[in-house]
């Protein structure tokens, strides 16, 4: 082996090291997000979950709100595949592979998107992560845009009813939106049935929109 592929080998597993360590951080992050809350998590406290120094989170994550942005964009990127793959799947004739994506996406783990919410309303002004906010906002317009393209065809082929595309990927969003709160609504919650119900939520996304479920009210007094 001469010394330039040996060099090569090194600093690839250098850096599969650090980015199996910076995974780590994350876990470890993610799991106290979740089970003690946001403002009684520390760096110091997710140093000691990921069994690492204080000081080698700061070589990954210069402050909290990077850790905290990080795990927004790895939801993001999550969704985002997925969403891609239903969309290619309702391009080759499957129609609500895309929504079944979709909600299948978000509420897998209620809990996971309700937190990545609540940190989405924490760092909307935070000017130490405006970057990454950019890119999670470079995402989302992406996936809007190919959702309208999408939705544009189905309409055209009379799948979905004839209404602006965002009517029906917003309809999806307020759906989701709403089953993600009722995991967590007091009045709720005490039902042992959650996933079937979330199944069952799913099975009713796929159809939202399908064209002859709407009639405008316009149309109504014709």
């Amino acid at each position: 082996m001469n010394s330039k592929s040996s060099s090569a080998d090194r600093i690839r597993e250098k850096k599969k090291v650090f980015l199996g360590r910076e995974q780590k951080i994350i876990d470890a992050a993610l799991a106290l997000f979740l089970s003690d809350g946001i403002d009684r998590v520390t760096v110091s406290s997710i140093a000691a979950k990921a069994g690492i120094g204080k000081g080698t989170v700061y070589k990954h994550f210069l402050t909290k709100n990077e850790i905290l942005v990080r795990i927004m964009l790895d939801y993001e990127e999550s969704i985002t595949k997925r969403l891609a793959a239903g969309i290619a799947k309702t391009e080759a004739g499957e129609s609500g592979a895309a929504a079944k994506a979709y909600f299948e996406s978000r509420l897998a783990r209620p809990e996971l998107d309700r937190l990545v919410q609540h940190l989405e309303v924490r760092l909307i002004d935070a000017q130490d992560v405006a970057e990454q906010l950019d890119q999670l906002h470079i995402m989302r317009r992406s996936n809007e845009d190919s959702l309208n393209s999408m939705i544009t065809r189905l309409i055209d082929r009379g799948v979905l009813e004839d209404v602006p595309p965002h009517y029906h990927y917003l309809a999806c969003w307020a759906l989701a939106q709403g089953a993600v709160e009722l995991c967590f609504s007091r009045s709720w919650n005490y039902r042992l049935d959650s996933e079937d119900l979330m199944k069952f939520i799913t099975g009713v996304g796929v159809t939202i929109g399908n064209r002859g479920q709407y009639r405008d009210p316009a149309d109504m007094k014709k």
